[in-house]
């Protein structure tokens, strides 16, 4: 096995660093000791033409496929027992089975445990939501892209893909709970005590509104910080020792933890990018301490 190499950056966290290495994701997860690491929370690329700074997104599917068999190999050998990868993968109308393919080239490795679905748009009619919800209107609310098309439909969700190594990994379901509309009769069952029920495998979280893409989101693919914060949060922050983005982007992942105060291993393959997620953490972190957050109960 071979060793991790110097980190490109490293900032301090409360519990352990926040280190940013600069390399292949493929021979970086593969320098990590086995079983070293208890989320990885990621979004490759999606083979489906996007254009990134340096990388080609267009492999041949079975080339692609054969690559991604070579990270998830690499990487389910460096996830512990109960561990947990959080795969966002994304498709287009015109190829629906890509994020479908991807599923199955894990499935040697690991157990696909939760199907989540990533709603980035959505419409919620006044009469379906029922009288408490006090809609004036309809309500359309979140980003998608247009699609000129008689064929298909607008795209407005992604998927997440919850692995782990034997599909028995302990979830802390209610982290991301929602209240209950309707309180009155829930005192009978003890789950319910709380007020809060499990958020369930739909989750809506819309990009936030971006004047200039240059500036704003310089990647052309990357989630919002609330995704993987969700992730950590549904996994468990006081079961997580180190959280791992093998497919960095702009940070959200090290953002997230940042927040929560989690130690992070980020990677990847393009400088700028790099540069970008480490400088967008270090903001975070500084306006965290601002505000006077504090990661939640249980992370320290």
């Amino acid at each position: 096995m071979t060793r991790l190499p110097k980190p490109f950056a490293t900032i301090d966290g409360p519990r352990g660093p926040l280190r940013f290495y600069h390399g292949d994701s493929v021979d970086l997860l593969a320098a990590l000791e086995p079983r070293s690491v208890d989320v990885i929370v990621t979004s490759p690329p999606y083979n489906l033409g996007i254009r990134y700074n340096t990388y080609q997104d267009t492999l041949p599917r079975r080339e692609y496929l054969a690559w991604t068999a070579r990270w998830v190999k690499a990487a389910a050998k460096a996830l512990g027992a109960h561990g947990s990868l959080f795969l966002n993968v994304g498709a287009k109308p015109t190829d629906p089975w890509a994020a479908l393919d991807v599923a199955h080239a894990v499935r040697p490795y690991l157990h696909l445990q939760n199907t989540i679905h990533w709603i980035k748009s959505i419409v919620i009619e006044q009469e379906l939501a029922g009288a408490r919800a006090a809609l004036g209107r309809d309500l359309a609310v979140g980003h998608y892209k247009p699609i000129n098309s008689e064929r298909f439909l607008n795209d407005c969700h992604e998927f997440i893909f919850h692995f782990t190594p034997a599909g028995r990994t302990r979830l802390e379901r209610r982290a991301i709970g929602v209240r209950y509309q309707d309180a009155s009769n829930i005192g009978r069952w003890r789950a319910a005590a709380a007020g809060v029920r499990c958020r369930g495998n739909a989750w809506f979280i819309p990009y936030e509104t971006i004047k200039s893409r240059d500036r704003d989101r310089p990647h052309p693919a990357t989630f919002p910080p609330r995704l993987p914060r969700y992730c950590l949060l549904l996994h468990g922050v006081a079961r997580v020792g180190l959280v791992v983005d093998p497919f960095l982007g702009l940070g959200s992942t090290a953002i997230a933890c940042a927040k929560l105060g989690l130690p992070f291993l980020g990677m990847e393959m393009d400088e700028v990018y790099l540069r970008e997620a480490v400088a967008r953490t270090r903001t975070a972190i500084a306006a965290s301490a601002r505000a006077g957050e504090a990661p939640p109960r249980g992370t320290l």
